[in-house]
Parts: C-alpha cells; structure tokens; sequence
C-alpha cells in the first residue's frame, strides 16, 4: 500500500472515529460559497502585478448555534497535503467556541490535490490572494461580524495567515475598508524574509511551532517573532517539545515518513530585486528545483498534549480577541 492511500485511509479513519463520538453537530447551518480568486506567480505578488489568472475557489462556512446575532468568524487555510480532517476537527473546537468557521478549500479549483512533492504547483503567496477573498465575501455576510474576522493557517496555508498581517500585503491584496482581526499560524514557514515584513496591521499574530519539527524548522520563526516584537508587534510564538510536523492531527498517530515531500528547511531566503526570492547564504535567486538547499524526506507526527495545548491558547486567545464568553 502507498504512503498516499495510508494517508487517506488514516485521515479517514480519524474523521469516522471523531464523527461517531460526536452526539450532536457544534454548527447550527452549513453554507458552500464560492470564492473568486485568481493564481500569481510569487514574483507577480510581490510586485503588484494583479493580472493573474481569475480562479473560482469554494469555501464552507459553519454557522455556530448562537442564535440570530452577528457572530465572529475565522477563516482556515490548509496546508500543502490539501483539506484533510483535521480542518473538520478544528472547526468542530471552533464552532462550539462561538465562531463561524470557514474552510477555504484553494486547491480543488485549481485541479490541485497535493503540493507535497511539488510545491511549483502553487505559490505559497498565492494562497494569501485566496484567504484576502474569503475576508472579503465573509465580510458582506449577514451573520459575519466584519470587525470580529481571523485567520488561521497550516504550514504552507500558515504563509497566508500569518503574512496577510503585513501592512504592504494588505494594501495590494486586501479588500477595501475590511481587515483580518487576528492572524494565527501553526508550523509556519517563516524562513523568507520579506522587505518591510515588520511591518504589520497591528492586529494580534500567534504562532505555534513543534520543536522537532524536520519539515519546516522552528529557527526562522523565532527570528521572524524576534524581529516583530523589535517594531512593537503583538506577536507570541508558542513552542512545544517532541512535536514534529502536523503535531495537531490525529491521523499520524503512526509517525509517517514523506520520502517524496520537499521541505525548505533548510533554506534562509529573502526578497530580492522585481519580486525575485534569493537564496541569502549564496546571493543566487532561489529555484525550488534546483537550488542546493531544498531537501527531501521529513516526517509527520501527531503529538496528543502539543495538539491539546495549541487548541486551549487557541480557543482563549480568540474569546479574549473577540471578548466571548
């Protein structure tokens, strides 16, 4: 059996088993919207260039049971393995919280199933366009509080949730007279620097980050959250030993080995000249196909208390953010 059915039968698996012991559904409606995006190079994203390809995306919204009131929202954006059932399980924790979740779902629309052993297929910033949209529509919902809108993101997903934060991000991407309220990020890959990243909206940004993690190293967010609260940032990176990568997903009970995965763990970049990304120890632009740095076969672990952990910080910082009871 390949790694990528074990994958699927595991996910399964653990979606069937959560769902049986569920009694009753968090959500009082379900809604699927669809999301018009469109697809950028990450060189086009960085300089502006808004002529990318137009790309219909879909989105599930999960209304909580609050009853007629306008409630908070917070957008999820996956990572590079695709909607999985840990986004379901997330939204699960979320709803009976108090807040609307919606699920961006940024690869079905784009006839992507995996990034995983090819990252090329979609640009990590790219992602940020999606999550910006989904501002946007959730923003105009009935049932959406518009000043009461998060985002949370995994691994490659966490680029857009935690960067939509930056100030000039948000001015080429974002919709007008809206804003993300809070940025959250779990393994995000932290390790390009981009110019004027300190610069934030000021709103809220967490993140949380296994320390064992061999996928995406825990190194470059230290720097990043570093770097932040220097430019008076609130920013908080949560650290947990002995996890590894997708710490917080019940379907790798059985650490799983990813021969095939690239992973940039090992790169230190930043933003160069007309959107170009440059390798920082060697001075050369940045190819994720053949550039030195760029490895192959890390692992993904679930880790019950690190899982645990990040969902209580979680749930506390957004009643706080939000003021729930």
């Amino acid at each position: 059996m390949s790694a990528r059915i074990r994958l699927c039968l595991a996910a399964a698996i653990a979606f069937l088993a959560h769902a049986a012991a569920a009694q009753t559904l968090p959500f009082a409606r379900m809604e699927v919207h669809p999301v018009l995006s469109m697809t950028v190079t990450g060189e086009q994203f960085l300089t502006g260039d808004l002529n990318g390809k137009p790309v219909t995306l879909a989105g599930e919204l999960r209304l909580p049971k609050s009853g007629s009131d306008k409630v908070p929202a917070i957008v999820l954006v996956h990572g590079s393995g695709g909607l999985s059932a840990s986004p379901d399980l997330w939204a699960r924790e979320l709803n009976a919280t108090g807040l609307a979740v919606f699920i961006l779902d940024s690869f079905a629309g784009r006839g992507i199933v995996s990034t995983v052993s090819d990252q090329s297929q979609l640009h990590s910033l790219a992602m940020m366009v999606d999550a910006y949209r989904a501002l946007a529509l959730l923003a105009e919902h009935p049932r959406i509080d518009r000043d009461r809108i998060a985002v949370m993101g995994f691994s490659k997903g966490a680029v857009a949730s935690v960067y939509s934060s930056n100030r000039r991000f948000r001015q080429l991407y974002g919709p007008q007279g809206v804003e993300f309220a809070a940025h959250i990020g779990l393994y995000t890959p932290c390790n390009v620097a981009y110019r004027d990243d300190e610069k934030t909206t000021g709103k809220p940004i967490r993140l949380f980050h296994g320390i064992a993690d061999d996928y995406v190293s825990i190194g470059p967010c230290r720097d990043y959250a570093a770097r932040l609260t220097q430019a008076g940032a609130d920013v908080a990176l949560a650290e947990y030993p002995d996890a590894y990568h997708a710490y917080d997903n019940p379907a790798y009970a059985t650490p799983l080995r990813l021969p095939a995965a690239q992973t940039t763990r090992s790169c230190f970049l930043e933003e160069g000249d007309g959107g170009a990304i440059v390798n920082a120890r060697t001075r050369k632009v940045y190819d994720l196909a053949t550039d030195p740095c760029v490895e192959k076969g890390p692992q993904i672990a679930y880790n019950a208390a690190a899982h645990q952990a990040t969902v209580a910080a979680v749930k506390d910082f957004l009643k706080a953010t939000f003021k729930l009871e």
